[in-house]
This record gives structure tokens, sequence and C-alpha cells, in this order.
């Protein structure tokens, strides 16, 4: 049997052609393709603005920079998260007060958030979990009459959709990663979105050591202006090379999201048979790219999550635990991160495992995945 790994990113021959023409013209760096990316990225979710990042960790500590989140303040974020949502206000200075999420979709709701206030609270992180999309407008509703901002976390959310209109459209400002394991990848990267003009212009120029006189521009002159650094800025700068990649990759989006919910449905359809597995689902708002498909193990199921998680590997499978804990990390064990109860939290992530999904996933791949979960059930 050859192994069947629980991810893996669909590139070809037009990618390598994209890189390949980017390292004939001499720009590998941040230049005329980061632009254009920017531009189609932006079209395509929707909003107005988009700036080019290395990573969507820097786009969350970019977005939490121009919000105005400083030292001394709290930031609501769901523990159950990859701990980059957590690390980004510790970089500013800000403190990461853990919230409890919901437990169908694992994403933060309004009830949670409530429950994870301070009075020093000025700005959340909503995570659209898995590429399930958080319900935003629940969200806003407790956080705009208390003027606390909404930064989204949609690391793991584009190709989603949110009432209507891509995830991310109706925040102001929300992060994206382009990482191999999620479903539009440049290698590393990521973008900040935004339908506000001042706050882009500002991240624009904090990636780029906040110089008044981008490089792109300096480099198309032969009499460089001279530039200013208005603020300390950050070195935050996607390249060329990336950028030519993700124009491809964004090209390829629609068919990608069609397939992944695919191969969703017939994962949805078989553990609906097996007593004691649930499987993440589409919420009332919206529709999911299922950038992962995770699976709840229960009760009468005969196997502990990580006994299937064995079983799974015993196959050639490649599974995954699922989503983090943050709070139980040893980064964050012992900072004070708020009082509010976790115990969704805990239970998802300890009852939780990610089955393999992407493009090139086969129809006999998945059923070698679905017998597992079904054998395990003492079922033929």
């Amino acid at each position: 049997m050859s192994r069947i790994n629980v991810m893996q990113p669909w590139l070809g021959q037009a990618e390598i052609d994209a890189v390949a023409e980017v390292i004939s013209s001499g720009w590998v760096a941040q230049g005329p393709r980061v632009a254009q990316f920017e531009r189609e990225f932006a079209q395509s979710q929707q909003v107005a603005h988009a700036v080019a990042v290395s990573s969507c960790t820097t786009a969350l500590q970019l977005a939490l920079v121009v919000a105005g989140v400083s030292a001394g303040d709290d930031v609501v974020v769901p523990s159950f998260s990859f701990i980059a949502t957590a690390n980004a206000p510790v970089y500013v200075g800000a403190r990461p007060v853990f919230a409890d999420v919901d437990p169908l979709t694992g994403n933060l709701s309004a009830e949670t958030l409530l429950a994870a206030l301070t009075p020093a609270t000025t700005a959340v992180i909503a995570v659209d979990q898995g590429g399930v999309p958080v319900d935003l407008d629940a969200i806003r509703a407790v956080t705009d009459p208390l003027g606390i901002v909404v930064i989204e976390d949609a690391a793991c959310g584009v190709g989603s959709v949110y009432r209507g209109r891509p995830v991310g459209a109706g925040a102001d400002l929300t992060a994206w990663s382009f990482h191999p394991r999620k479903i539009l990848t440049t290698g590393e990267g990521g973008m900040l979105t935004s339908p506000h003009q001042e706050l882009a212009d500002r991240a624009r120029r904090l990636r780029e050591h906040a110089m008044s006189v981008s490089a792109a521009d300096r480099h198309a002159n032969t009499l460089a202006p001279a530039e200013e650094y208005t603020e300390v800025g950050y070195n935050f700068r996607m390249t060329d090379l990336q950028a030519a990649v993700g124009i491809v990759q964004l090209e390829r989006l629609p068919v990608v999201v069609e397939r992944r919910r695919e191969i969703a449905a017939v994962y949805s359809a078989a553990i609906a048979s097996i007593p004691g597995l649930r499987a993440v689902a589409d919420p009332e708002w919206g529709t999911s790219n299922f950038q992962s498909f995770w699976v709840e193990v229960g009760y009468p199921y005969p196997l502990d999550r990580d006994e299937l998680l064995t079983a799974l590997a015993n196959a050639d499978i490649s599974a995954r635990r699922g989503i983090m804990a943050s709070h139980r990390q040893p980064a964050y064990r012992d900072r004070s991160t708020g009082e509010a109860s976790l115990a969704v939290t805990d239970q998802l992530t300890d009852s939780t495992l990610i089955l393999p999904i992407y493009h090139e996933l086969t129809g006999d791949d998945q059923d070698r995945v679905i017998r597992v979960l079904r054998f395990g059930a003492g079922l033929s």
C-alpha cells in the first residue's frame, strides 16, 4: 500500500512556468507580481485592499498594530486554534485572553466571546477554524457597540463563504495564510485585507520598514528618490517568486474548493452511518472550503481518538490530532490568559482528528480511509 498523506498541495507545470518567468525577468523580490497578486486576491475576496506579507502570523501582527492595539490591552482569542493566533497579541505587548468555542463549528461565538471580555479588551481575533466560516455578524453585534475591533483570522478560510460573500469580506481587517497546508499556497506567505484605505496604506508601509517610498518605486527610477522611515517598521515582505505561484493558485481556487467539497460529502455520508463519529459540517450561515476535515470521536465508537489514529497509521494513512488547545501549551501554561471556561476546547482537542483531504486524493484512497473508520467500529 502507498502512504496516504493528510494533506498535499496541488502544484504543477503552470506554477513552475510562472516562477521561471519571474527568474528570467531579473526581479525576484517584492515587485510587479506581488502587486498583481494583491489586486487579483482583493477582487476574488470582494474587498477593496490587499497587502501581501511573509505569513499569516505577520499579517495578524500588522492588523493589531494598525488597529491601534498596544501594550496593556487585552485581545480575546480562541484557544482552539494554531498557536500563532495567540502569539500575535504578545508580539505587540498585549495579553491574549482565551475564549471557548462552539462545540459544533469549533469557532468563537457571541456567547463564548461575552464570557471572555475584560475591561481592557480592545480587539478580538475570530478564526474560521479549518475553513468553517465564523459567524462574524453575531460577534460584531457584541463588539461594535463597545468599540472593540474584530480581526478575522482566515488562515484556513480562502474559498469559504459567509452569508453569500467570501469570508473576511465583512471584517475591518482579515489575515490569510498561504502555507503549504492551506488550499492556496505560495510556499510561505500571507495577506492582510481591509475595506479601509488608511489601514491598508499603513500596513503596506510597515511591512517594508515603514519607508516613505517603496523599494519598487525606488528601483524603477535611475535616480532614486530619498526615502524616510516614518515609524519603526518591519520586514514582512512577500517575493515576486511567491506571488507568481499565488496568482496561478488563485486561478485554481474554484476547482480546488469544488473538489474538496466533493471529498467532504463522501466522508460525511460514510460517517453518518458510523455510531460515535461526528463529522464537521457547514453551519447555517455559510459553506466551508474544508481546508481540514475533522471528525469527533465519542461514545459508542469502540476506539478513542488516539486509538483510531493508530489504526489509521497502521494502514499507512496519515491523519492528525485535531486543533490544539493553545492554553495547554507550555508557552501559555504559566501566563495570565483570562478566566473563561475552556471546557469545549479541552473536549474537542482531546476527541477530534483530521482526515486526509487534498485535491488529488483518489476515490480508492478515500475508500481505504473509510474502511478503517468502519473496521474500528466493528462494521464491515
